[in-house]
Order: structure tokens, then C-alpha cells, then sequence
């Protein structure tokens, strides 16, 4: 069954009021586009934006896991054109964290799912399905944000970037994937520089979080490069060679030169997937070539500030500043798109 014309409309505004109170530079970047686009991404960015905060939500792991099983069900069902009550779906249609976004094995009672209405953000629902038919989102990217979401929940270290990529395609590269449905783009070469686009993206984001995420206890640089820069991750403050561990160094707030040799790493690593993911821009129609142009330009201003001054990320997230924000955004509403703008 479908929405009607007038729930859906509903819901379209119920995302835009949820993309314009968030104020995110991504969010920003959607006044770029038509109005059928920037609808369908304010839909998207609704949903990742609830998404995200059912895995950062206060309360036990358990509970948060548990929301974002019932929510998953219910982008499951609104998916599959269901309307009623969610524990009335089939067995096996709806899967869990481990069993990926179709669900063959999984099975949920009726029990652990509750009706729709109570959620909040249920209202989001219409305009979400309505840009994946639309646009011909893939839902496999949807269920791959859910999926990276839920990793959050485990007391995971990644010992190798190619670990910490993993994650990084399920909550960012997904998105990107599901961006370029929504702005057009032509060839399958488009596909891997929008993967490396949300990596590079994820890593700036990690670095500007750095001591907001040590502190709730989330390590996502890895073991390896810690080790290779004189950090060890480890139980105690100070292991058995003398090293600081990572939280131990941020709360402290150590920006010895230790900590000068990872942060070069790691803003080199999403240095060089910038510049490889902006070979998306070729593949793109115009008016998603402006609104990747602001996004990598903000990103990219966001991470040169971060290298310029390493040690403020201890103190707290690295932002830019209003004019700096709307210089970009008047670059890329103002002028010709170009690809000689970007990294």
C-alpha cells in the first residue's frame, strides 16, 4: 500500500525540520540541489541522523541495541509497503546486526517489535521510502548504516586500517553510495570514489571527535598505528614499556610528539582518500557535482585545521567558523562547479 500524497508531505516536512535544527555542514550542503533532490536527502539524512542517535542514546547497551533492532523492522516493513503492525511480519523477513540487511535467517517476535507510532521518527518513514523508490536507492546501503551503527555497541579496537575501513564502508562509503542515486550519476565508475569519499570523510570525523570518543571509551585508530607511533592500547594508564595508552594520552591531554607522528598518519591516510574520491565529481550530474564540491570542501578546510594544530582535537571537537562556512557554500552556489576546486 502506498503513502498518500498528503503523508508523505507531512513527512517531507517533519525531514526538513530534522535536517535544519541538526546544522550539520552535510545537511548544508542540500540547499544546492533541486527540490525533488534536496526532499529525498533531507529523508536520508533523517534517517541516519535518528539512526545514529539510538546507537549514541544514553542508557545500557542492551537497551540501545534492542531500539535499533525495532527500528531497523520498522525501515524493514515501511520498505516493503507494511502499514500495520510491525510484529505481524513474517519470520525471517526482518534481520538483525548479524544476519545483514536481508534477513534470511533472522527472526523477530512480536514481542521485541512495538508499533510504529511510539517511535518518534516514525514520521520520517514516508518521505525515506518515497526517495528510495524515487531515486532507486539501493535499501542494501540503508541496512549497511544500521548494521555499522550496531557496531558501535560492542567493545570493538580495530588492530589494522583495513579493519577500521570495514567500518568506515558500513557508516559512511553506504551513504555516499546512496548520495549519488539521489544526485545522478553515470557508470560504474562512480561507485569506488564515493566509497573513498565517505572514508575519507569518516577519518576526518574521527579525528575531530578524538577526545569525545576516547572519553564514552571508543577507540577507532588502529592498534597498529598506535604501536607504530609509541602508543599502546591497553587496560592500564601505562603498559609494561612506559607507553601511554590512547585514552590515557587524551585526557591528559598529551600532544607530545607521539601524538604529532599519529595525527600525521592519520590525516596523510584521509588526505590521499580525498584525492582519489573526488574522481567522483566527473561521474556526477551537475547539480551533485556542487553539492560534492561543498561537502569535500568542508571536510577537507576541517582537516587542514586539525593539521595545522594537532593537539586541539584534545580538547574537544575542531570546528569552522560561520564565515568560513558560508565562503564555502557561496563558492559552490555562486560558481562554475570544477573539478581543479577540489583536493
Amino acid at each position: 500500500m502506498k503513502d498518500s500524497p498528503g503523508s508523505i508531505a507531512a513527512s517531507r516536512a517533519f525531514c526538513r525540520q530534522t535536517a535544519r535544527r541538526a546544522g550539520s555542514s552535510f545537511s548544508a550542503s542540500f540547499l544546492l540541489l533541486p527540490r525533488p533532490k534536496r526532499e529525498a536527502m533531507e529523508a536520508l539524512y533523517a534517517f541516519l541522523r535518528h539512526t545514529d542517535d539510538l546507537g549514541d542514546s544514553p542508557g545500557p547497551v542492551d537497551q540501545r541495541r534492542a531500539a535499533l533492532v525495532r527500528w531497523r523492522a520498522r525501515v524493514q516493513a515501511a520498505l516493503e509497503g507494511q502499514t500495520g503492525q510491525i510484529g505481524l511480519l513474517p519470520p525471517g523477513a526482518i534481520g538483525d546486526s548479524s544476519t545483514g540487511a536481508q534477513g534470511a535467517t533472522g527472526c523477530l517476535s512480536a514481542s521485541v517489535l512495538s508499533p510504529p507510532e511510539e517511535d518518534p521518527f516514525a514520521p520520517l518513514l514516508p518521505a525515506l521510502v518515497d526517495a528510495v523508490r524515487r531515486f532507486s536507492i539501493p535499501p542494501e546501503h540503508l541496512f549497511a548504516v544500521l548494521d555499522g551503527v550496531a557496531m558501535d555497541l560492542d567493545d570493538r579496537r580495530y588492530e589494522t586500517f583495513d579493519e577500521l575501513a570495514d567500518y568506515c564502508r558500513h557508516v559512511a562509503s553506504a551513504v555516499g553510495l546512496a548520495c549519488i542515486h539521489i544526485w545522478g550519476f553515470r557508470g560504474e565508475e562512480a561507485l569506488e570514489p564515493a566509497r573513498k569519499c565517505g572514508i575519507a570523510f569518516q577519518l576526518t570525523n574521527i579525528l575531530r571527535d578524538l577526545n569525545e570518543d576516547t572519553a564514552r571509551g571508543r577507540v577507532y585508530l588502529p592498534a597498529a598505528d598506535l604501536r607504530q607511533c609509541g602508543y599502546r592500547v591497553t587496560a592500564r594508564g601505562v603498559d609494561s614499556r612506559g607507553f601511554s595508552t590512547l585514552e590515557h594520552a587524551v585526557a591528559e591531554r598529551i600532544a607530545d610528539d607521539r601524538f604529532a607522528r599519529l595525527m600525521a598518519l592519520e590525516i596523510g591516510r584521509a588526505k590521499r582518500f580525498y584525492r582519489e574520491g573526488a574522481e567522483l565529481f566527473a561521474s556526477l550530474e551537475p547539480e551533485g557535482r556542487r553539492a560534492l564540491g561543498m561537502m569535500v570542501s568542508t571536510y577537507w578546510r576541517l582537516l587542514e585545521r586539525i593539521e595545522r594544530s594537532p593537539g586541539r582535537v584534545l580538547a574537544g571537537p575542531v570546528r569552522l567558523g560561520r564565515w568560513q562556512k558560508l565562503g564555502i557554500a557561496a563558492r559552490w552556489l555562486l560558481l562554475p562547479p570544477r573539478r581543479s576546486s577540489l583536493p
